[in-house]
């Protein structure tokens, strides 16, 4: 069993201080957009500092979109990232290749219901899955706050995350309606794109940890204390 934190990913990360405030508070995974037309959008040379710092039981996580498994490989590699989380419309092959390649693989859908059970029965069972709403002019959760427990039809079938409209007032209601076993937090700890209130990011973790321990880690492999 592991502490609920630990599957908490902040995502949408700009520079390593921010970095490392949540990992220090507590996340047990941060990310970095890797999609220019995203206003959190990092480079290859900015996301190696954001990341090099970090203790190695924090998982760090490359947000893609739309791009081949050889380029998401190739940033997997020159970044030193855990997992891959693919934001697009990725195919299952390119699943399989970056599993194949020694990352974790993170894939997001955006149906809810019987048709995201069966979008995810295609999805390598070795990849986790990370639901949203689909809602906004980018990809991502956009901020907006949807019925997180319509993704609950996942629960005992395979791990799974929640996105979308998460903040430190909403975590533990969405927890417990999605059943989800992991979150992904970006928008709802920010006073503007890409730049985080480190306040709201501590009451974030501090929510999260009190929802207790879980039985399976999500955004990496494998865990060290």
């Amino acid at each position: 069993m592991i502490d609920a934190n630990f599957n908490l990913k902040i995502c949408g990360i700009t520079d390593a201080t921010t970095a490392m405030f949540c990992a220090q508070a507590g996340a047990g995974a941060v990310g970095a957009v890797f999609y220019k037309k995203s206003p959190r959008n990092v480079s290859v040379t900015q996301a190696r500092d954001i990341f090099s710092r970090l203790p190695e039981n924090v998982a760090r996580v490359g947000v893609c979109v739309d791009m081949t498994a050889q380029e998401m490989i190739q940033i997997a590699h020159e970044v030193n990232l855990d997992t891959v989380q693919m934001h697009g419309c990725e195919s299952v092959s390119d699943v399989a290749m970056v599993l194949q390649s020694g990352f974790h693989v993170v894939k997001v859908l955006k149906t809810a219901g019987k048709m995201l059970v069966e979008e995810a029965s295609r999805i390598p069972q070795a990849a986790g899955i990370l639901v949203e709403c689909g809602k906004g002019i980018l990809p991502g959760g956009n901020g907006a706050v949807w019925d997180w427990s319509a993704a609950a039809g996942l629960a005992g079938l395979r791990a799974f995350a929640v996105a979308g409209g998460l903040a430190p007032g909403n975590i533990r209601r969405a927890a417990l309606c999605s059943k989800a076993d992991a979150w992904d937090v970006s928008s709802g700890v920010e006073t503007e794109p890409g730049l985080k209130d480190m306040s709201a990011v501590t009451a974030l973790i501090g929510t999260v940890k009190q929802l207790g321990p879980c039985d399976r880690l999500f955004w990496r492999k494998s865990f060290e204390p």
